[in-house]
């Protein structure tokens, strides 16, 4: 049996959402942007000094039986919120079977997108 890594999870379904057009980043939980804060060395190059990895969160489910994937996203302004979500939600469940697939575990996988905020061209973030 081949062991499923939650951090290549994460990094598979970030992938698959910043590839959707009208999201412009991914958002830590609120824990995860507090460690980061606290951190001694900060980067700049990502919002909050994460990486996208962190606006996503991959649990096994409940029973033990598959993958809970959550998703945190920012969109860009002027995209309708419900169309991008649903194209989010749909790119990260087909990149996260076909991850699972390659790795000969196929597991059901539920996706939960949130849009965190609208981002405005003023934005810094």
């Amino acid at each position: 049996m081949t062991v499923v890594r939650t951090a290549t999870l994460l990094g598979v379904a970030a992938e698959a959402a910043l590839a959707v057009p009208g999201v412009t980043g991914l958002q830590p939980r609120l824990s995860r942007r507090l460690a980061a804060a606290a951190a001694p060395t900060p980067t700049d190059a990502t919002p909050y000094g994460t990486a996208p990895e962190a606006g996503v969160r991959a649990d096994r489910a409940p029973g033990g039986s598959g993958w809970h994937i959550e998703v945190r996203c920012v969109l860009a302004e002027g995209r309708r919120a419900l169309d991008v979500a649903r194209n989010v939600h749909d790119r990260v469940e087909a990149a996260v079977i076909s991850h699972l697939t390659a790795l000969d575990a196929v597991e059901p996988v539920t996706v939960e997108v949130t849009v965190t905020r609208i981002a405005t061209r003023y934005d810094g973030a």
